[in-house]
């Protein structure tokens, strides 16, 4: 009986840590700049705040100096942030943002978390 609880805390110990690491770490965070595309409100069940930043940049061949764009599609973690992006549609932004391993459906349906604007120009 004594070992039954022993694995079963063992277990138990060993899923919440995994669970933390998939859903809860934060595996990278930074800044992202560009042309923010939209900003929505969507879902089925769990409505989230959802947004695109279009970034510029050189393209893979560099002799042609083509410039491409690069899309950054984020979720937002604040009501207020949503709003500030929403009224700001179509400004440069520089957005920070935090990176998880996996996706929860009340946070966003991206894996990268907007928690704060560091510039709008």
């Amino acid at each position: 009986m004594k070992y039954l609880w022993i694995s079963l805390v063992a277990v138990f110990l060993l899923l919440s840590g995994v669970i933390y690491y998939r859903y809860y770490f934060v595996f990278g965070e930074g800044v992202k700049s560009g042309v923010l595309n939209y900003a929505v409100k969507k879902g089925n069940i769990f409505k989230t705040y959802e947004g695109k930043l279009i970034q510029q940049g050189f393209g893979a061949n560099p002799r042609t100096g083509s410039l491409t764009s690069y899309e950054f599609e984020f979720s937002i973690e604040d009501e207020e942030i949503f709003k500030q992006l929403e009224i700001n549609n179509g400004k440069t932004f520089d957005l920070h943002y935090k990176e998880y391993h996996g996706v929860l459906p009340w946070r966003g349906n991206t894996t990268y978390v907007v928690d704060r604007i560091v510039n709008m120009k």
